[in-house]
């Protein structure tokens, strides 16, 4: 926790708060978003991957950084995996009940499908081994970079047009700076939310990987999905499918193995196995179902919200 709330009130109404400034910020972050694909000629899946992700993973990479500082390793292990498996099934799953069905190309969703999974297959053998050296934590940064590399040159750029030929330098770099900002307003809104509900949590007695799995996990997931629910309301599909694979693949490279590489700590490798192996069999199962059907509708996204709500009952026993 970046702060922490003694009252139940205070904790009330720094909940509702956040809501409010990532409702806000978000709507600020797709428009922005949606003019700076087209100046410079990106495709808005890309801008969804490559930048809204980090952005809207904010909450999760300071969570990691700031636990394993604190020596609660097993709260940023917890916290993005379960962030990914809550993108993977109830973001998906709540989508098209607010915009429709939305299609999908099968080539560009197995390709960052391929990359989410093999970030977690990657992840599990580390974490199979018993421990977590620094040197696992800077090869899982680094793959980042390298699952963005191969996504970024294998997204076609044929079904986009630069609309905007002579917008100067300067609005760019003003329309950069407005996402930032704006990114920022949800990653606060978000921190202002997690904390709340963790107080509450405590308040009630849920232990600590409880809470970093099933609720902080929801709460740092709350960015993207305000962020792609405002997208879906814009019909800008690809900006919403972008951020949330992307947003995966960030928590299963980035979220987890900065904390790690700044401050190296024990975790609890017994749990985060479980939760990681439960995690790759629905990422497999959402990639497979959405490549085969190549859209998303209110069918599919109940079997995923299914997906979600039969981890409490797998995990739990």
């Amino acid at each position: 926790m970046l702060f922490t709330i003694e009252s139940t009130l205070v904790a009330i109404l720094f909940l509702v708060i956040g809501l409010i400034l990532m409702i806000v910020s978000s709507k600020k972050t797709v428009d922005y978003s949606v003019e700076l694909a087209s100046i410079l000629n990106v495709p808005p899946l890309i801008i969804g991957v490559v930048l809204i992700s980090l952005g809207t993973d904010l909450p999760e990479i300071i969570n990691s950084v700031l636990s394993n500082y604190f020596g609660h390793a097993d709260i940023s292990i917890g916290d993005s995996v379960g962030s990914i498996l809550t993108q993977l099934t109830l973001v998906f799953g709540i989508l098209p009940f607010f915009g429709g069905a939305i299609k999908f190309k099968r080539r560009e969703l197995a390709v960052i499908g391929g990359c989410l999974i093999l970030s977690l297959i990657f992840l599990f053998t580390i974490f199979e081994k018993g421990t977590f050296t620094r040197l696992n934590a800077f090869f899982l940064v680094a793959s980042l970079g390298l699952f963005t590399m191969i996504i970024t040159t294998s997204v076609a750029k044929s079904d986009f047009e630069k609309t905007n030929h002579l917008t100067s330098h300067k609005r760019k770099g003003i329309l950069v700076l407005l996402v930032f900002v704006f990114l920022l307003g949800v990653g606060a809104g978000s921190v202002l939310i997690i904390n709340s509900v963790i107080k509450l949590a405590e308040d009630i007695h849920i232990p600590e990987y409880f809470i970093s799995f099933f609720i902080v996990g929801i709460g740092t997931s709350l960015p993207e999905l305000f962020v792609d629910i405002t997208a879906i309301k814009k019909k800008q599909y690809n900006i919403a499918i972008g951020d949330i694979l992307g947003s995966c693949l960030v928590d299963a490279t980035l979220s987890i193995g900065l904390g790690q590489l700044l401050f190296p700590q024990k975790v609890s490798t017994v749990l985060a196995n479980q939760t990681i192996l439960y995690t790759i069999i629905v990422a497999a199962i959402v990639i497979l179902v959405l490549a085969l059907r190549r859209k998303l509708d209110k069918k599919t996204g109940i079997l995923f919200i299914i997906l979600y709500f039969f981890s409490y009952s797998f995990l739990l026993i």
